[in-house]
C-alpha cells in the first residue's frame, strides 16, 4: 500500500485550518474598522450640539399688573368744634346718609352759658348806647345856646361813639357764640356712607382735628379712585383715558373697568415709580374703600420688542446675554438689557431683534463661534 495519500491528508487540513484562521482575522479587522470609523462618526455628530429656538409668536401680548390700593371719592372726617357731651348719635357704621342730614347732637352747657352771658353784656351795652345818644344830642343842642362849651359837647359825642364801638364788639361776640352753637349738630357734608363712628351717647367731645379723634367718617362710595405706583419704564405709556382692569381677592371671578383721571407727573425718588389715579364705578357697592386690588394695564405693544423666556438668558459675570445663531448655524453671544420681568416672559430692552434666531435654553459650555443644530419640531398628528 502507498503511504503518500495519508501524509498529504493532514497538510490538506493544516492549510485548511491556516485559510480559515486568516479569514476569521481579516473578517475581525474589516468588522473593527467599521466599527471604529461608526464611533468616529458617532462622536463626530455628538460634539456638534442640538439646540432648540425661542419660538417667538408665542409670546402673550403686553401687559402689565400692579398692586393698587382703593379710596373713597370723597372723605370726609367728621370732628367736634365745639366741647360738650354728645346727646344722641342718629347713625351708625354702614348708613347711608344725605347731604344735611343729622348725623349726631352734642350738648354744651360751658357754650350755653357763654353766649347768656354775651347776649346780657350786649343788652347793657347798647341801653348804656341809648343813653349816650340822646346825651350827646343834647349837649349839642345846649352848645347852640351857647349854655354849654364845645369841648363838653364834644366829650359826649366821643363817649357816644366809644359805647358804639362797644355795642358792636360785643355783638361780634354774641355772634360768634352763635356759630358755634351751630357747630352742635354735626350733619353729613355730601350723600355718601358712615364708614366710622368713634363716639358714643355721654361721652366727652373736646375740641379737635388730630388724626384718630374723628367722631364720625362720611365716605361717597358711588365711585372710588384706584392709586397705583407705575415703573419709571411704562410711565410713557400710561396716559389719561386709558384703560385697566381692576380685581380684587374678595371677588375672584369679577373684574371692573378703571379708566386713567391723573398721574403725579412725577418720579418718587425712593421707589423709582410715578403715582397713577384711575377712577372706577362702584353703583353696586361690591368694592369697599381701603381694600388691597390688582390693576392690569393693556398696554400698547411695540412691533419691535423681543421677549424670551427666562430660560434663554445667560446671567454671569459679563452681564444678561443671549445666544443667537447666524446663517451658518454659529453662535454668536450678544449682550442685552432686560426691560421688563413679567414672570414667564422677560422684555428685552435691547441688545437684539426680532430678526435674530435666539436659542432657548442653550447648553452649559457653550460659547461663541460654536456650530450646533437646529432641533426638528415633532410632527403634529393629525386628528382622528
Amino acid at each position: 500500500m502507498s503511504t503518500k495519500p495519508s501524509r498529504a491528508r493532514p497538510a490538506l487540513f493544516a492549510a485548511i485550518a491556516i485559510l480559515v484562521a486568516g479569514g476569521v482575522v481579516a473578517g475581525g479587522l474589516v468588522t473593527r474598522h467599521n466599527q471604529g470609523e461608526q464611533l468616529q462618526a458617532g462622536a463626530a455628530e455628538r460634539s456638534v450640539p442640538t439646540v432648540s429656538l425661542v419660538s417667538l409668536k408665542d409670546i402673550p401680548a403686553s401687559d402689565l399688573e400692579l398692586p393698587a390700593r382703593i379710596e373713597a371719592w370723597a372723605r370726609a372726617p367728621i370732628y367736634a368744634r365745639v366741647s360738650g357731651y354728645l346727646a344722641r348719635w342718629n347713625v351708625d357704621i354702614g348708613t347711608p346718609v344725605k347731604a344735611g342730614q343729622v348725623l349726631a347732637q352734642i350738648d354744651t352747657p360751658d357754650l350755653d352759658q357763654d353766649l347768656r352771658q354775651a347776649q346780657a353784656q350786649l343788652a347793657v351795652a347798647r341801653t348804656g348806647l341809648t343813653l349816650a345818644d340822646s346825651t350827646a344830642k343834647r349837649w349839642q343842642a345846649l352848645v347852640g345856646q351857647n349854655a354849654v362849651s364845645k369841648q363838653e359837647a364834644d366829650e359826649k359825642q366821643n363817649d357816644f361813639m366809644s359805647r358804639q364801638s362797644t355795642v358792636q364788639a360785643l355783638q361780634a361776640s354774641v355772634s360768634r357764640q352763635q356759630a358755634l352753637k351751630t357747630y352742635t349738630t354735626l350733619v353729613a357734608p355730601f350723600d355718601g356712607v358712615v364708614t366710622a363712628r368713634n363716639t358714643d351717647v355721654g361721652a366727652l367731645v373736646n375740641v379737635g382735628g388730630a388724626s384718630g379723634s374723628e367722631l364720625f367718617v362720611v365716605s361717597d362710595i358711588r365711585k372710588l379712585r384706584v392709586y397705583v405706583n407705575v415703573p419709571q419704564r411704562q410711565v410713557a405709556l400710561i396716559k389719561p383715558g386709558s384703560k385697566a382692569t381692576l380685581s380684587v381677592p374678595e371677588r375672584p371671578d369679577a373684574s371692573y373697568t378703571a379708566t386713567v383721571q391723573s398721574t403725579a407727573q412725577a418720579i418718587a425718588a425712593g421707589s423709582g415709580t410715578m403715582l397713577v389715579q384711575l377712577a372706577v364705578d362702584n353703583k353696586n357697592g361690591e368694592l369697599l374703600p381701603g381694600a388691597y386690588a390688582n390693576v392690569r394695564f393693556d398696554l400698547p405693544l411695540d412691533a419691535s420688542t423681543v421677549s424670551v423666556p427666562p430660560g434663554a438668558l445667560m446671567l454671569g459675570k459679563d452681564g444678561v446675554r443671549v445666544a443667537t445663531l447666524d446663517g451658518a448655524n454659529k453662535v454668536r453671544i450678544k449682550k442685552v438689557t432686560i426691560g421688563r420681568d413679567m414672570g414667564t416672559v422677560v422684555q428685552l430692552a435691547g441688545g437684539v431683534q426680532r430678526s435674530d434666531r435666539i436659542i432657548d435654553s442653550p447648553p452649559d459650555g457653550l460659547a461663541e463661534g460654536d456650530t450646533v443644530r437646529i432641533a426638528q419640531a415633532a410632527p403634529v398628528k393629525a386628528k382622528s
